[in-house]
């Protein structure tokens, strides 16, 4: 248990790392400039942080539970098939809805899929190294 509160709790807070990286930067926010009409112009930080944590909380516990029926033999593998299904989930389907109902650049949208793998595999790679179920 006190392996998986660690390894969420740092799941967390690279997701806020990461998100702060691939969104703050000079080039994304070059990219992003198609958001500026609809985008807030403050971030709410304790609340971010807050949902970062909670999702690495729950992403966990759900990696733990399918944990089994994700194909491949180390935990590394399955933290990547993981990351590839968080990914499918996660961010291309919100590019693919993005891309039907926005006028949004495609190189936009392809920055959000290229940054959104990177970051999942990076959460399913933690995931698959530290958290294995108890037998």
């Amino acid at each position: 248990m006190i392996k998986y509160i660690t390894v969420s709790i740092v799941n967390g807070f690279l997701f806020g790392v990461m998100d702060g990286i691939i969104n703050a930067n000079p080039f994304a926010q070059k990219l992003f400039e198609a958001y500026k009409p609809i985008a807030k112009t403050s971030i709410n930080a304790p609340a971010g942080i807050f949902i970062d944590l909670i999702y690495g909380f729950a992403l966990g516990a759900i990696f733990l539970l399918i944990y089994p029926s994700l194909p491949g033999e180390s935990g590394l593998t399955k933290g990547i098939i993981f990351a590839l299904i968080l990914w499918f989930l996660r961010v291309f389907m919100h590019v693919a809805s993005t891309w039907m109902m926005l006028d949004i650049p495609v190189k936009t949208l392809s920055y959000v899929l290229i940054t959104g793998l990177i970051e999942m595999l990076v959460i399913g790679i933690v995931y698959g190294i530290f958290l294995k179920p108890i037998k």
